[in-house]
């Protein structure tokens, strides 16, 4: 506990001099043992025994998801398959999978980074820790749950499914911490409001740390009022670790990066230009201590930036701010770029909606079309159609204001929507030609 709690406020400047030296032997480990690095480097003009600053990674090439792919299985291991303990990977539903390996070093790493969500939850030994997150290939499960095991907490593995079950136990085991995916803590939470039951008062809950899909401040509080606890975000990615890469603390202002494992940079995703701390762009990975499954300086895709200056909670660990979207799942609507989240912050300043919404492309006489479907808040009942198709006139015209692109929208009722044991599904593709 003392040594986590020293990293986490250790000086800035040690902790580059720190990841200075990771970065450095994970770039010559990554040249002399995979192939596939080293071609990259050599064609690049890339030395990485000249590397004597971070600011000298930005002359690295960059990696790729699809380099992942084009590697899939082992071809990006930097370590002899005797030294692999276990292995998890993406699901692959957009083509290949990419897969990650780890080292028991790798997995001791693993559970002390989700570890810190417990510690920034006010966390100790004395937690215990519900994690229905999925197990098996997927990270989250095993993540959480080594996260758990690190901090010397109380473990119950439930995974996900079987809610009214889920629901028993965190009634009657007195689990405090709660690791899911946030949309799943939410269908937790509606089913026990459907039993009967008040999760707010019949539970123990003090935090939950969720990930795997973004969630908006209004869904949030809705969340933390429904269950009576604390929602910290945490971010991961299959091709880095897992859960942990980063994680909010009790002041939910950002999430730190476990800057000790991880080095990030912030760049324009059209030019790879490294931004400043403060813009908005893509986040870049290196990894700094990963041993089977190192990374350099790997395209997340996702949108954020680097929160500057120190957070309240004292910690100095950089934090990067909640994820804007992705520039994969963009939205390119007649012209203009809508990320998911735009389209959340509007729906959040209409008290008769909720925060449940799926967006539909289809394809109407040959031209796509975006369809915004959204769930009526229960509290609010509409005995009229024309008071539906004002409510739905206004959200366009809100819409249409903040993105500057017109949107349809369809106000479905509440419960209409699916939802899921893991990740919500937030956009559907029915377009023609499009599997």
């Amino acid at each position: 506990m003392s040594r986590k709690q020293d990293i986490l406020t250790l000086p800035h400047d040690e902790l580059e001099a720190k990841q200075l030296q990771g970065v450095k032997e994970t770039i010559v480990a990554c040249y002399e043992n995979v192939p596939f690095y080293k071609q990259l480097f050599d064609e690049a003009g890339f030395d990485p025994y000249k590397v004597e600053s971070l600011a000298d990674l930005k002359d690295a090439p960059f990696t790729t998801k699809q380099d992942l792919r084009d590697n899939y299985p082992y071809k990006l291991f930097a370590v002899p398959m005797s030294e692999v303990k276990e292995i998890h990977m993406s699901s692959g539903t957009m083509g290949v999978a990419t897969v990650g390996g780890y080292t028991q070093k790798d997995l001791e790493t693993w559970g002390e980074c989700f570890a810190r969500g417990i510690i920034y939850a006010n966390g100790d030994q004395n937690d215990i820790v519900h994690v229905c997150y999925g197990y098996g290939l997927f990270t989250g499960g095993l993540g959480a749950h080594y996260g758990g095991l690190w901090m010397d907490s109380t473990v119950i593995p439930m995974s996900a499914g079987n809610t009214e079950r889920q629901i028993k136990v965190l009634k009657e085991m007195g689990s405090t911490i709660l690791c899911c995916t946030p949309s799943y803590a939410m269908h937790i939470a509606d089913t026990a409001l459907e039993m009967g039951l008040d999760p707010a008062k019949d539970f123990h809950l003090r935090a939950g740390i969720h990930g795997a899909e973004p969630f908006s401040d209004n869904f949030r509080a809705d969340l933390e009022k429904k269950l009576n606890y604390k929602v910290l975000d945490v971010y991961g990615l299959t091709e880095t670790m897992g859960p942990g890469v980063a994680i909010e603390c009790w002041e939910q202002d950002g999430l730190h990066l476990a800057e000790d494992h991880f080095y990030a940079e912030i760049i324009d995703p059209e030019t790879g230009e490294v931004l400043p701390d403060g813009e908005w762009g893509e986040l870049v990975l290196t990894t700094v201590d990963r041993e089977a499954s190192p990374v350099v300086r790997y395209r997340t895709r996702d949108i954020t930036r680097i929160i500057p200056g120190q957070c309240a909670c004292g910690r100095t660990h950089r934090r990067i701010d909640r994820l804007h979207g992705r520039t994969d799942d963009m939205l390119i609507i007649r012209g203009v770029n809508v990320f998911p989240s735009q389209i959340e912050d509007v729906m959040k300043t209409v008290p008769e909606l909720s925060s449940w919404y799926q967006v539909e492309l289809s394809t109407v006489d040959h031209l796509d079309r975006v369809t915004l479907k959204v769930e009526l808040e229960p509290d609010y009942q509409f005995d009229e159609i024309a008071a539906i198709e004002r409510l739905q006139k206004d959200v366009e015209s809100k819409l249409k204001s903040a993105l500057s692109v017109g949107l349809k929208v369809k106000i479905v009722e509440p419960k209409s929507i699916p939802r899921s044991e893991g990740k919500a599904k937030r956009v559907v593709d029915l377009r023609e030609g499009v599997k």
